[in-house]
């Protein structure tokens, strides 16, 4: 009997050990897919906000953002990200539990011979409701605000003059809260949200938020 209980100790330690052991070791690799690809240096892709004929907009979920943004012509690198925390990171899961402050953006470079920033501007107004604060539609939460991010001077200037007329115009039943802030590093979103609507066009955000936006604003589908 007592070389029984003598096993079973033992073999208890063992797997108390093993499991110490896979904890140890496993643990940082479980923690890091849950979070989203953090494996990644956060300060290492972030992107410097001085970058010559770029824009960036918050208009809430980014997956719609981009979709719109992708059909607009004189408008390229269209990359979904996230800009204005108070942290040096932003990763998904961080940026949508409010723990960064980050919001969710697009940025993309544009030909002013083609298209110019108050044109973009105007699309802006138009691709998201500027008057709900921390939220577009049921997609709630300050990740969500809508924000002008400004790469200059001139866009500022420019920005501001365009929120002005568009609450002026009488468009929207309430008042504007779009924020115009300047540009921080910009941090390009993991791989799983860039272009999310062209890979997935058959998803349920995708037919039910993001095509009906697109219908509504004169721009193709992709095609099944």
């Amino acid at each position: 009997m007592v070389k029984a209980w003598n096993a079973i100790f033992l073999f208890s330690a063992a797997i108390i050990f093993i499991g110490i052991a896979f904890w140890t070791v496993g643990a940082p690799d479980i923690v890091a897919k849950l979070e989203g690809s953090q494996a990644r240096d956060p300060a290492a892709l972030a992107v410097s906000p001085d970058r010559e004929n770029t824009a960036t907009f918050g208009t809430g979920c980014f997956w719609c953002t981009e979709a719109i943004l992708q059909r607009i012509e004189g408008v390229s690198e269209v990359t979904p990200g996230y800009m204005g925390g108070s942290t040096a990171d932003a990763f998904y899961r961080r940026v949508v539990a409010g723990q960064t402050d980050h919001a969710e953006v697009v940025q993309f470079t544009y030909d002013p011979e083609v298209i110019r920033y108050e044109e973009l501007l105007d699309l802006f107004w138009q691709m998201h409701d500027p008057t709900q604060l921390n939220r577009q539609g049921n997609d709630v939460g300050r990740h969500y605000r809508s924000v002008l991010f400004v790469h200059s001077d001139e866009q500022k200037e420019k920005a501001k003059a365009s929120l002005q007329e568009a609450d002026a115009s009488g468009r929207h039943d309430r008042p504007i809260v779009t924020a115009i802030e300047p540009a921080m590093n910009f941090y390009p979103a993991e791989e799983e949200h860039l272009n999310y609507y062209n890979r997935n066009p058959d998803a349920r955000y995708c037919r039910f938020v993001i095509e009906p936006k697109l219908r509504e604003l004169g721009l193709p589908l992709r095609e099944r």
